[in-house]
């Protein structure tokens, strides 16, 4: 991957880890929060947009209630989430309004990335918050979610929100240099990989177990984190968090740390994940001239276009799209259930508001979110 990539990003995902944003462990490193914030400002001074995926809530938790390990009963856990989430926000609110940043949290789980209509209203969400130049500072909502606490991987939680946004990249920024061919800590022989294709099987055997006793995700969480963002197209960077001025200088196209490549392009990635991976929950039957508009143009679907609707599903799901003999054109993910897709089919998207009393999108599926069979 040419360096530029990271500098020609618009949409950004940061991913900082336990070690840290906690000095591992000892506590909150406010002067690296503030850093980073200080980074961030600079990259959206030049009209980027930064979704920053913050661990650190259960080790903050940790320190303030005195514990010097991390516990393992689920309603500790809970706990330590709970008080530590109150000092993390507070250390990034405080550090970004330095800068003339507004900050918003957002707990998010993996279950909310899994439902299509939660799904759409996070995006919807997120989406806002970039235009409103606010940056989102997004955590596992800990606090409430068992299999999350288990599973401790914000590096997967950062690469679904790399899916989620349309993001053109994801920054990892790690206690380490990048990925060796083996743990450099143990092999002193091994060789720094500086660039790979994402999804790439050697990189998981490269990958050893976890590295840090504060957080509990290691190398390997952040290569099939790389796998997963660039099924939507986002390329990976894993850095470390204590390289000097380490986002601004990738953003000047500086070649630090490992940088794993996306093979396809964001929206060919989104169609293929479209077209292999869900569930037809329903079918809209369109007629010739959206059926066409579909095939030949590649727009979006509109309501007017649909003579039938059949099957029941709702908003954020996947629907199959069929012309008038029955064959299979395209799925996508519809903007409105089955019913409300009845009432407006063969209407004008004008119409859509007097027939619901709200609109929420004029197509009945983006082209952007149909993927052609």
């Amino acid at each position: 991957m040419s360096h530029s990539v990271i500098a020609e990003a618009r949409r950004l995902v940061v991913k900082v880890g336990s070690a840290l944003v906690t000095n591992d462990g000892r506590g909150l490193d406010h002067a690296r929060l503030a850093l980073w914030s200080g980074q961030i400002a600079k990259l959206t001074q030049l009209g980027k947009e930064i979704v920053l995926v913050s661990s650190g809530a259960i080790a903050e938790g940790m320190q303030r209630l005195g514990w010097a390990r991390r516990p393992k009963a689920l309603n500790d856990l809970q706990a330590a989430a709970a008080v530590g989430q109150m000092g993390l926000i507070e250390a990034y609110e405080r550090s970004f309004r330095a800068h003339g940043l507004h900050t918003a949290q957002v707990l998010l789980t993996h279950a909310d990335l899994a439902d299509r209509e939660r799904y759409l209203n996070a995006r919807s969400t997120l989406r806002r918050l970039l235009e409103l130049r606010v940056v989102p500072i997004i955590n596992e909502n800990d606090t409430v979610t068992t299999d999350e606490i288990k599973v401790g991987d914000n590096d997967t939680l950062g690469a679904l929100v790399a899916n989620l946004i349309e993001a053109d990249a994801l920054i990892i920024l790690t206690d380490q240099r990048g990925l060796y061919t083996a743990d450099p800590r143990k092999h002193p022989d091994a060789e720094f990989v500086h660039e790979a294709m994402a999804g790439d099987p050697r990189l998981e055997e490269m990958a050893g177990g976890a590295g840090s006793s504060v957080g509990t995700g290691g190398m390997l969480t952040k290569i099939l984190a790389a796998r997963r963002a660039a099924r939507s197209g986002a390329h990976t960077v894993i850095v470390s968090g204590r390289e000097p001025d380490v986002l601004a200088r990738l953003a000047a196209g500086e070649p630090l740390g490992t940088h794993l490549i996306a093979r396809q392009a964001p929206l060919a990635a989104r169609r293929q994940w479209l077209a292999d991976h869900l569930q037809v929950g329903g079918e809209l039957v369109l007629d010739d001239g959206a059926a066409r508009a579909l095939r030949e143009g590649g727009k979006s679907l509109l309501p007017i276009g649909v003579v039938e609707v059949r099957g029941e599903f709702q908003r954020g799901e996947v629907v199959g799209c069929v012309d008038a003999t029955g064959r299979d054109l395209a799925r996508g993910l519809v903007n409105y259930s089955a019913d409300e897709a009845r009432r407006i089919a063969r209407h004008a998207s004008s119409e859509i508001e007097g027939i619901l009393g709200y609109v929420d999108e004029p197509e009945l599926i983006h082209r952007d979110n149909l993927a052609l069979l």
